[in-house]
């Protein structure tokens, strides 16, 4: 790589050198078969810096590439992974635009891998409506190989929805661009089967869905996050009963928390910028099941914990609580508040508040009422310096998240984990005591690779000492039948 040094973008390089999980997810997705992996980053690489794809922003690109909507983010598939879908009846075939065009996905793709720490993405090729004057395979082709041969182990799986007979044939020459592993990933579907793949709530009606979405531009498409959440979730009568036994539930925690705790509660009281009635949530205790976190992502106003996932449990291992950390790293008040997808379900306390300089405090999530996590939701957190002066009482945030520039504001992502468990109560009270999160497909899959890699040495290991094995045998089996063969000799000479 070094001898081309000259054809990368030295940020690459520098990322290589510093991102350990980039790396892994090369070797993954070329099977761990290091040259395959090299030539990967090679060209991926060359790619990149022709494209100048740490570059480009909503400005470097013509503004009506954006209000096409032919391409853009929305939405999750069953298994919680973000949708990049093409529109195709929104795509005209034009070689003129074509660099372009190109320069647009690699956007979305850089935009959404850098938000969202590189996690997977579901391709839906929207196909309804189509005929022959949207067919460009060149297009398609370059979609493709973005997810085969510049992001590793960015694509999950490719929905093709009522994909027209006409390009039956096309299709078979696309077939031949992918692997066998990409072949693997294209799902050909229509109104009767789709929702096997995505819900009807991320689908748009003419895909037999309920998902009202309509796309314009500005601003960017991104998730649909209410802000903010209502410290005490939504109120409704039904509500009631459910909120007074989990305010309880935290009474009686109270008398369980250790001394770590206690020290944490008396730096969040510390902070006396907020209302009356921030004061009273501060008071509270963090609930002894809110998982510690062991990630942490390092922003340039807070450090945020945990880095990337909120794990719940499912219905079955009742955990209803996270805690999120945000340490303030500047050296004046950081205004923050915090936004989801799913306003309904959860209580975030405090959701709208500033942390002093130098100081850490605690954000508490809780599911509300009966509801329980899903993949799909997500929560941003939203991050922006006050002058010292201004204060950070309730109307000061106000105003201030009114005047804010976007630009001088900090966004950070974290999406939800559900933990499935069918182990005993027991066994999943003392993982949780130990604050043991539990792992996430790719992390097996990581795990699974480094076993098999450890299984063949071993294996080869084996082979060589049974090898070894055999060979001292034979020559034992000979040195004793040319010692018998001497004491033949000699015997028969006596005689």
């Amino acid at each position: 790589l070094l001898d081309k040094s000259d054809k990368y973008d030295s940020r690459d390089v520098e990322r290589l050198q510093q991102d350990d999980k980039w790396v892994e997810n090369y070797l993954i997705w070329r099977h761990d078969v290091v040259d395959d992996t090299l030539k990967m980053i090679d060209e991926s690489f060359q790619w990149r810096k022709e494209y100048t794809v740490n570059d480009l922003t909503e400005s470097v690109l013509p503004k009506w590439l954006f209000e096409n909507g032919s391409l853009f983010l929305h939405g999750y598939d069953k298994e919680g992974y973000k949708l990049f879908w093409f529109r195709v009846k929104h795509h005209i075939r034009d070689p003129k635009q074509q660099l372009e065009k190109k320069k647009l996905v690699a956007f979305w793709l850089e935009h959404y891998a850098k938000r969202d720490h590189g996690k997977p993405l579901t391709v839906v090729f929207d196909m309804a409506e189509t005929g022959i004057s949207h067919i460009d395979l060149d297009f398609v082709r370059f979609i493709v190989n973005c997810f085969t041969d510049y992001y590793p182990n960015f694509l999950t799986k490719i929905v093709i929805f009522e994909m027209p007979w006409i390009m039956n044939a096309a299709f078979k020459i696309v077939k031949g661009w992918l692997g066998p592993d990409a072949i693997s990933m294209l799902k050909f579907t229509n109104k009767s089967d789709v929702q096997e793949y995505i819900s009807g709530e991320y689908l748009p009606p003419h895909m037999g869905g309920t998902d009202s979405f309509k796309y314009s531009y500005p601003p960017l498409v991104d998730d649909d996050f209410q802000t903010p959440l209502c410290e005490n979730g939504p109120i409704t009568s039904e509500d009631e009963p459910e909120s007074k036994e989990e305010i309880d539930a935290d009474t009686k925690e109270t008398g369980e928390l250790n001394e770590e705790q206690n020290l944490n509660q008396k730096k969040m009281n510390s902070i006396e910028q907020f209302s009356k009635s921030e004061e009273t949530d501060k008071t509270e205790f963090k609930p002894k099941n809110a998982k510690k976190a062991l990630t942490t992502f390092k922003g340039p106003l807070l450090h945020i914990s945990p880095a990337e996932e909120l794990y719940f449990g499912s219905k079955e291992t009742g955990e209803k609580k996270c805690l999120i950390v945000l340490t303030n790293v500047t050296k004046n008040i950081v205004a923050f508040k915090v936004r989801t997808t799913a306003p309904e379900k959860y209580r975030v306390k405090p959701s709208n508040s500033s942390c002093e300089p130098g100081t850490s405090l605690d954000i508490i999530v809780s599911l509300h009422g009966g509801f329980a996590a899903s993949l799909q939701d997500r929560f941003l957190i939203m991050a922006a310096e006050m002058d010292q002066s201004s204060g950070a009482g309730i109307p000061e945030l106000t105003q201030f998240w009114k005047e804010v520039p976007r630009t001088k504001v900090m966004e950070h992502r974290l999406r939800c984990h559900v933990v499935e468990s069918s182990k005993p109560s027991s066994l999943t009270l003392k993982e949780n005591a130990f604050n043991i999160p539990a792992k996430t497909n790719e992390d097996l899959h990581i795990q699974l690779t480094r076993l098999l890699q450890i299984n063949k040495r071993l294996q080869e290991q084996i082979d060589r000492c049974l090898w070894f094995q055999q060979l001292s045998v034979v020559l034992s089996l000979l040195s004793v039948t040319v010692v018998a063969f001497c004491f033949y000799l000699v015997y028969t000479q006596r005689s």
